[in-house]
């Protein structure tokens, strides 16, 4: 089991929550506290008791006055734990649907300077992501486009898709976050930036769990989710070979320690 040795750090998680009243108390009981010092609800305009609730478990609260999408979402919560000094970011989805109790092995590498992003993955063990439940179609869909994304960037993950993350100040303060989509592409184009940086990625693996109660977007959204990750891959590559400029890659400041894996 993994002990906390360095407490000089602020470790922050950051909750991205839409309607997520009835997995959120589940959800932050998990969260281990001798690791997580603070934890920041980004609330985007639910219609539910989230607020109230977040409220009543002493979590720090930030609403939305209108819904800005699961990006919007992410760049308050990361806006906010910066603002509030954290050393370390990690992302918890509060449905429930990625295991907490694993976050001390995802901000690990991250505060013993291994790592300056580090994702979860479902897909690390194939297997698994079967056995949690995960659809046929989302599983294959994965698999497709991690290795186009693997070919593009020139890096060799198992899953881009993983919603369970962590990051560290310096790659936060460093990435024009609000040129990103405000939708579930962000999680990609983050990946993106990071390649485009240099910034150091790191995985490990983690439990597959699909249920009821977890939020979960349906066929068609998924299939505008995956057009839109080609289209950031087509972007990079445009934007390598300077056949077209964008900003979102152009500003991404350099990692101080190059990593000799970053992309083509």
């Amino acid at each position: 089991m993994l002990e906390r040795k360095d407490k000089s750090k602020k470790v922050t998680a950051v909750l991205p929550a839409y309607n997520a009243e009835r997995t959120l108390e589940r959800t932050v009981a998990d969260i281990p506290r001798d690791w997580v010092d603070e934890i920041i609800l980004v609330d985007d305009c639910s219609r539910d008791g989230t607020v109230a609730l977040a409220e009543k478990l002493g979590l720090v609260v930030i609403r939305h006055e209108k819904n800005r999408g699961y990006g919007g979402n992410q760049k308050t919560c990361y806006a906010e734990a910066v603002k509030r000094g954290a050393d370390v970011v990690v992302m918890v989805h509060p449905d429930y649907q990625y295991d907490p109790t694993y976050i001390p092995g995802l901000i690990a590498p991250i505060l013993e300077g291994k790592a300056d992003a580090v994702f979860g993955s479902r897909m690390f063990f194939r297997k698994g992501a079967l056995e949690g439940g995960m659809p046929y179609w989302k599983f294959f869909a994965n698999i497709f486009l991690t290795t186009l994304a693997n070919f593009v960037l020139g890096y060799q993950l198992s899953e881009y898709h993983s919603g369970f993350r962590a990051y560290s100040r310096q790659l936060l303060s460093s990435l024009p976050l609000e040129l990103n989509s405000d939708d579930f592409v962000f999680d990609s184009e983050i990946i993106v930036q990071c390649v485009a940086g240099k910034y150091r990625i790191g995985e490990v693996p983690i439990p597959t769990r699909y249920f009821k109660e977890a939020s979960s977007i349906g066929f068609w959204k998924s299939v505008q989710y995956g057009l839109n990750i080609l289209w950031v891959l087509l972007q990079y590559r445009l934007h390598r070979l300077k056949l077209l400029n964008f900003p979102k890659y152009a500003k991404v400041a350099m990692a101080p320690n190059l990593n000799p894996q970053a992309g083509r």
